[in-house]
C-alpha cells in the first residue's frame, strides 16, 4: 500500500522537475517572446496629459514614437487588422466596423457569426497565421480576426471577445501562457483593453472619466510588469504597446443632417459617421453625388476611385461607390435620429482623416530588442507587422509596410536594412 502511494508521487515529482527544466532551457535560436498590447482609443497626447506612471516609465526606459499614425478609416477593426497584417484596409478588406459584401452579406461588431467567418478576413494574412506556418505558437487575449479561422488557422490559444472580463483576469491569463513549458509557450501574445475608448466615446477626450480610464489601464500594466519581473522576464520579453486610433471631441452643435440634402429612400447606407459609405439606387449615382457634393461645408463627398491618395482607400470591392468624410469633430445623422437623443452627439468619436493629430495613437516599445531612452518621429501602423516578423525571426507575407521605416526603434539595425 505505501509503495503504490509513493510511486505516483515520485512520478509526479519527476514530471514536474522535467517540466521545470523544459521551461528554463530555451532552444538556442528561439526568439524572445513578443507581447503586443492594444489600449483602444489611447490618443497620442494622453501620455503627457495624464502622466500614467507605468506607461511613462516604459516610454522613458524604452522607445516612444511621437505618435502612431492609423490607417483610414481610423476605426477599431480596420486598424487592429492593419497592425497584424501590415496592409491598408483597402488591401486587407476590413474597410470598416460595419461592412457590406455582395457575397457574404452584412458585417457589424454585434454580428458574432460574421466576425467568426474567416472569409471576411481572408484578403490579409494576420501575424498569427504567418508565425504558425513557420513553426511558432501564438496567443490572443482578444484581437479582431482572431476568432475566425483564416486560411485554415486560428491562433494556438485564443479567447472569444467578452468585454465583461476584467483587465486583471486578462493579465493573469497572459502570465499563465508565459508560465507554460517551452514546448507549449506562445512566442507571440496579444492583450487588449477597451476602457479608454469607451470613456472617450461617452464623455469626450477631455473628460475626467478618460483620465480615470487611463489610470485604470495603467494599473493593469503594473500588474503585468510585476508579473514579468517576478518571473525574471521583464528584460526578456519584447513589449509593444499600441493604440488603434485617437479620439476627437464631438458636439450636438456640430451635426450634418443628411436628409436635408437627399432622400434616404434613394440610398443603402452601410456606415453613417464620420465616414459615410453608401450605395445609391441603380441609375441614381450621379444624381445623389451631385446633391451631396458641396451641400455642407464640413462634409466632403467622393466617388470611391477619387478619394484623396493619402488615404490609401477606394479600390476594395467592399467600399461602396460613394464615400463621404466629415471634418474633425462633426457627426452625420438624420433629423429624426438627432431629435431622439441630441445628447448622444456630445462626447467623442474617431474614424476621421488620419492626418488629424486627434486621431494619432500610442506606440511604446520596451525589451531586449529595442533601443533605450529613445524618442522617434511619428510612425505609420502599417510598419508594425514587418517589425514583429523581424522580432520573431520569421519571413513576412506580402504587406504594405517597410521594416526600414521603423528600424530606428531597434537596439541593433537589422542586416537587411543595413545592406544596400
Amino acid at each position: 500500500m505505501p509503495h503504490r502511494t509513493l510511486r505516483p508521487r515520485l512520478s509526479l515529482l519527476l514530471l514536474l522537475v522535467l517540466l521545470a527544466g523544459c521551461r528554463s532551457i530555451a532552444p538556442v535560436n528561439a526568439p524572445a517572446p513578443v507581447l503586443l498590447i492594444s489600449i483602444d482609443g489611447f490618443r497620442a497626447d494622453y501620455l503627457e496629459r495624464y502622466a500614467p506612471p507605468v506607461l511613462t516609465r516604459l516610454a522613458r526606459q524604452g522607445v516612444r514614437a511621437e505618435a502612431l499614425i492609423p490607417a483610414f478609416p481610423t476605426l477599431t477593426f480596420p486598424n487592429h487588422y492593419t497592425m497584424v497584417t501590415g496592409l491598408y484596409p483597402d488591401h486587407h478588406g476590413i474597410v470598416g466596423n460595419t461592412m457590406f459584401d455582395s457575397t457574404l452579406g452584412h458585417f457589424s461588431l454585434s454580428n458574432r457569426e460574421a466576425i467568426a467567418d474567416g472569409l471576411w478576413w481572408a484578403d490579409g494574412e494576420p501575424l498569427w497565421v504567418t508565425a504558425q506556418r513557420q513553426g511558432l505558437r501564438t496567443a490572443t487575449y482578444f484581437w479582431p480576426g482572431s476568432e475566425a479561422e483564416i486560411h485554415g488557422m486560428r491562433p494556438t490559444y485564443w479567447m472569444p471577445y467578452d468585454s465583461r472580463i476584467p483587465g486583471e483576469e486578462r493579465v493573469r491569463q497572459v502570465l499563465a501562457w508565459l508560465d507554460l513549458p517551452d514546448s507549449l509557450r506562445p512566442h507571440w501574445i496579444t492583450l487588449y483593453f477597451s476602457d479608454v475608448d469607451h470613456a472617450g466615446h461617452e464623455h469626450g477626450p477631455d473628460a475626467p472619466e478618460v483620465a480615470e480610464a487611463v489610470r485604470k489601464v495603467d494599473g493593469y500594466l503594473q500588474q503585468l510588469i510585476e508579473g514579468l519581473r517576478a518571473r525574471n522576464l521583464l528584460d526578456r520579453v519584447n513589449l509593444l504597446i499600441v493604440s488603434d486610433h485617437g479620439m476627437a471631441a464631438t458636439s450636438a452643435e456640430r451635426v450634418i443632417f443628411l436628409d436635408d440634402f437627399v432622400s434616404l429612400e434613394e440610398l443603402h447606407i452601410v456606415t453613417w459617421s464620420p465616414v459615410l459609405m453608401l450605395y445609391p439606387r441603380p441609375g441614381r449615382e450621379d444624381a445623389v453625388l451631385a446633391a451631396l457634393q458641396g451641400a455642407h461645408p464640413h462634409l466632403h463627398m467622393f466617388r470611391k476611385e477619387a478619394l484623396p491618395a493619402h488615404l490609401h482607400f477606394g479600390t476594395h470591392r467592399r467600399i461602396p461607390p460613394i464615400v463621404g468624410i466629415a471634418d474633425e469633430g462633426w457627426s452625420i445623422t438624420t433629423r429624426n435620429r438627432f431629435v431622439e437623443d441630441p445628447s448622444r452627439f456630445n462626447g467623442g468619436m474617431h474614424g476621421y482623416d488620419p492626418t488629424y493629430p486627434s486621431m494619432h495613437g500610442l506606440l511604446i516599445a520596451h525589451g531586449p530588442a529595442f533601443a533605450q531612452g529613445k524618442r522617434i518621429p511619428p510612425v505609420e501602423n502599417i510598419h508594425l507587422y514587418a517589425l514583429m516578423c523581424h522580432l520573431l525571426q520569421i519571413t513576412p507575407a506580402a504587406h504594405d509596410g517597410r521594416l526600414s521605416a521603423i528600424a530606428s526603434m531597434l537596439a541593433t539595425a537589422p542586416q537587411a536594412v543595413l545592406s544596400p
